[in-house]
C-alpha cells in the first residue's frame, strides 16, 4: 500500500483501520521484539526517552513523519512497511481491536475505565471480551426504539387484540382475585380501596412533589414504597395513578428486553387499570340493561364509575363484542389530525402506511374524529354516521385535552349496530373515502394549481412521530434522575 500526504504529521484515525495510531504502534512493537530489541534500545537509537516510544507503541500519542522514518530505518524496515493497514499477527488484531473498544461508548457507558492490555493477559480473555462487547452492542442496537420498530410493534399488538376482540381473559381473571381479596362490593372503586389494594400487594402510598418529571409514579421494590405526585392536576385520577403504578407488579413484569415487550407491557397495565375501575361482574349487567333499552352511551358509562372518558371508551371495547355481541372501533386522534390510538374489529377501513401501522397516520377530515374539533360544544357528545367504501359508520365522540393538546376520543359501530346506542338520530353525515388520495390527503386541483408553488409551511408535526425513540429498559425514563429520586427518598 502506498499512502501519500503533506506536512509532517499522519493522517488521523479512520473508521476504516486503514491508518492510525494504534495499527502503528503495534506494528511497531511487533518488529521490535522479532529483532530482539528493548524500548530504552530504541528510544536511544533514535534519541528519544522511552516513556514517549512507550506511548507511540500503545496508540496514544501520534509520531510524526520525520520519527517514524527514523524509526522504520533503525527496525530495517520501511515507511510503507509500518503504515500497512493489516496488522502482523492474530494477537495485534486482538489488541488493537480490544483497544479501540475500550475508547468506545460501550465501554464508556458501563463505566469501564480502558486499562493496560499486558503480555500476560491470555488471547483467549481478549477475545471473550470483545465477544461480550459486540453482543452488548447488538443487544443496544436491537433495543433501540426506532419510528419503524414503533411502527411494527404497535402493528403486531393490534392484530393479537382483533384476533381476542380486545378482550382479555386473564387480566380480567386478576382484576377479580384482587376486588376478592379486597372485599370489594361491586361496582366503582373509590380511592381508599385503591389504597387497600396497594397495602395487600405491600405497598405503602406516599406522594411527594419532586417526582421525577420523565415517571408517572415510581416504586421502590425494596422498601415497598410507592411514590406518586402530590401536584396532580384537577383532571386527573387518584385511583388511575396508584393502579397504574401496581399493575406492573401485580403481572409480573420485568424489565422490558425489546420496544415491543414495553408495549404490551403499557397495554397490558391499562387493560388491567380498566378492570379494576371498572369491574366485569359489575358493569356487564349494566351494559347488557343498555343495550336492551337501546341506550348504551360511553358518557353513561364514564358517570356511572367517575372515569375519563378515554377510560370508559377503552373499557367499552374490551367488552362490547364478547358480551354485547357489538364489533367496534376506536380512535384517538391527536389535534393536529394523527392518530395516536386505535383498535377495531368492524372492518372498519382506516389509513395505513406499508406496515400496516395505522398509528401515526393522518386521520380523514371528513371522519368524526376530525369533525368534532370543529364543534363549539365541547360540553356534550359528537355524533355523526360517516358513508366508506367498506359501509356507513356512526361514531361518537369527545375532545379531551391533555399536556400533548388536544385530543379526541371516539367510539365507532356498523350502522347496522347503531340501534342500541344513544345519539343514533343524529342529523351530522360525512363520506370519506380513504382509498381516494383526494378523499383528504391532497388538496382540490384548483387549490392545488394556485398554491402549490406559493406556499412553504413551517410543519408542526408532534415530534414524537418524527424522533428516534429514545433507548432503555422503559424508553423516555432518565435513570440517573430515578435512582437519585429513590436514593433520598429511601427510609433511613
Amino acid at each position: 500500500m502506498t499512502t501519500t500526504f503533506t506536512g509532517d504529521a499522519l493522517p488521523e484515525d479512520t473508521d476504516d483501520g486503514s491508518v492510525d495510531t494504534l495499527t502503528i504502534g503495534r506494528r511497531i512493537r511487533q518488529l521490535r521484539t522479532q529483532r530482539g530489541m528493548t524500548l530504552e534500545e530504541l528510544a536511544s537509537a533514535v534519541d528519544r526517552v522511552p516513556s514517549q516510544l512507550s506511548m507511540i507503541e500503545n496508540g496514544r500519542r501520534e509520531p510524526k513523519l520525520t520519527l517514524l522514518q527514523a524509526i522504520a530505518r533503525t527496525l530495517g524496515s520501511t515507511l510503507d512497511a509500518l503504515l500497512e493497514s493489516e496488522p502482523l499477527d492474530e494477537r495485534a488484531t486482538l489488541e488493537i481491536s480490544l483497544e479501540r473498544a475500550m475508547r468506545g461508548q460501550t465501554f464508556l457507558a458501563l463505566g469501564i475505565a480502558p486499562f493496560r492490555i499486558g503480555k500476560t493477559v491470555p488471547s483467549e480473555a481478549l477475545a471473550a471480551m470483545l465477544a461480550l462487547q459486540g453482543e452488548i452492542e447488538r443487544l443496544r442496537d436491537e433495543r433501540a426504539a426506532t419510528p419503524e420498530e414503533a411502527r411494527r410493534a404497535n402493528v403486531a399488538l393490534r392484530r393479537l387484540m382483533r384476533t381476542q376482540n380486545n378482550y382479555f381473559a386473564d387480566l380480567e381473571e386478576h382484576a377479580r382475585a384482587l376486588l376478592a381479596a379486597v372485599d370489594h362490593p361491586g361496582g366503582p372503586l373509590t380511592q381508599r380501596t385503591a389504597s387497600d389494594i396497594a397495602a395487600h400487594l405491600g405497598f405503602t402510598l406516599h406522594y411527594v412533589p419532586d417526582l421525577p418529571q420523565t415517571t408517572r409514579s415510581v416504586a421502590d421494590m425494596k422498601n415497598g414504597r410507592l411514590y406518586l405526585s402530590s401536584r396532580l392536576t384537577a383532571k386527573g385520577d387518584p385511583r388511575t395513578a396508584v393502579l397504574q403504578a401496581l399493575s406492573s407488579r401485580i403481572l409480573g413484569h420485568t424489565e422490558p428486553t425489546s420496544y415491543a415487550e414495553f408495549l404490551r407491557q403499557r397495554v397490558e397495565t391499562n387493560y388491567l387499570t380498566g378492570a379494576l375501575l371498572i369491574p366485569e361482574a359489575h358493569v356487564v349487567p349494566f351494559l347488557t340493561s343498555a343495550k336492551e333499552d337501546r341506550a348504551i352511551s360511553i358518557e353513561d358509562l364514564r358517570d356511572a364509575y367517575s372515569v375519563s372518558y378515554e377510560t370508559a371508551a377503552h373499557r367499552f371495547t374490551n367488552l362490547a363484542t364478547v358480551h354485547l355481541g357489538i364489533p367496534v372501533h376506536f380512535l384517538k386522534v391527536h389535534e393536529s389530525g394523527t392518530i395516536t390510538k386505535v383498535y377495531e374489529n368492524d372492518d372498519v377501513n382506516f389509513p395505513t402506511d406499508r406496515l400496516g401501522a395505522i398509528e401515526g397516520q393522518m386521520c380523514c377530515r371528513k371522519w368524526t374524529s376530525r369533525v368534532v374539533f370543529d364543534e363549539d360544544d365541547h360540553f356534550n357528545p359528537y355524533y355523526q354516521y360517516t358513508d366508506t367504501g367498506n359501509g356507513t359508520y356512526w361514531c361518537t365522540a369527545r375532545v379531551e385535552m391533555s399536556s400533548e393538546g388536544a385530543h379526541s376520543v371516539s367510539v365507532g359501530v356498523r350502522f347496522d349496530d347503531t340501534k342500541w346506542f344513544l345519539g343514533r338520530d343524529t342529523p351530522n353525515r360525512g363520506v370519506s373515502k380513504h382509498s381516494v388520495e383526494v378523499c383528504c390527503r391532497r388538496a382540490p386541483a384548483d387549490l392545488e394549481s394556485a398554491w402549490r408553488e406559493n406556499a412553504w409551511p413551517n410543519v408542526r408535526t408532534p415530534r414524537t412521530l418524527l424522533a428516534t425513540l429514545p433507548t432503555g429498559s422503559f424508553p423516555g425514563v432518565d435513570t440517573t434522575d430515578l435512582y437519585e429520586f429513590l436514593e433520598a427518598h429511601a427510609p433511613r
